[in-house]
Order: structure tokens, then C-alpha cells, then sequence
């Protein structure tokens, strides 16, 4: 998978200064190829409101009931659609990381 410089830079800076081990273990595993993950794995691993990072891709199979802020390397166009859809906001990893700097509530899915 990708590895983006720009959002590999927002995780090191981010852990660095907050030192959220959540920042840290996303960094190993987009280090390590990322992972790929459908909306039907965050349906059922989230409630309504949440922040979810993924360290990788977020593919749109599955549908998604409710509303989440999610952070990954990249989207399919099908996946941003449905979590706008859903009221929710799909974020780059350095926007999502920017947004969420502390890592406080943030919950690592992949």
C-alpha cells in the first residue's frame, strides 16, 4: 500500500508531542503495508458519534447506519460517499491527526 511521506510525518510529529500510543501503533502498521478495512467492520465496531482511525483503506462494502468521523490513508469513492451519506466525514490520515492531535477517544480499527 502508499505510504504518503506528508502523513507518515503527521504521525511521528503527533506521537511525539501528545506521545498517544494510538499515533505510534497507526504509524507501525501503515509501515508495514497498512491494512484494508470495509464499512461493515466499522458499522459493527462503532456507535454513533465516534472517531475511528484506520491504517489503510477504507472500502465501502457494507452499509453504515450512523455517524463517525474516520481518518485512513485513502477511500474509495463509494466508501466517502456512504459515510457522508451517513452524516459522517472521511479524513486523511494528517487531516484526521491534525483534528485529533491527542489521540483522546480515538479508537484504531485494522
Amino acid at each position: 500500500m502508499y505510504k504518503d511521506p506528508k502523513q507518515l510525518k503527521a504521525l511521528r510529529l503527533a506521537y511525539s508531542k501528545s506521545k498517544a500510543n494510538v499515533w505510534k501503533r497507526v504509524k507501525e502498521l501503515v509501515e508495514r503495508g497498512g491494512r484494508v478495512v470495509n464499512l461493515d467492520r466499522i458499522e459493527r465496531n462503532t456507535e454513533d458519534g465516534d472517531k475511528v482511525v484506520v491504517p489503510g483503506k477504507v472500502l465501502s462494502s457494507g452499509t453504515l447506519s450512523h455517524k463517525v468521523i474516520v481518518g485512513a490513508l485513502s477511500f474509495s469513492s463509494a466508501a466517502r460517499r456512504k459515510i457522508e451519506e451517513a452524516g459522517g466525514k472521511a479524513l486523511t490520515l494528517d487531516e484526521f491527526v491534525k483534528k485529533f492531535k491527542k489521540g483522546k477517544g480515538v479508537k484504531l480499527i485494522g
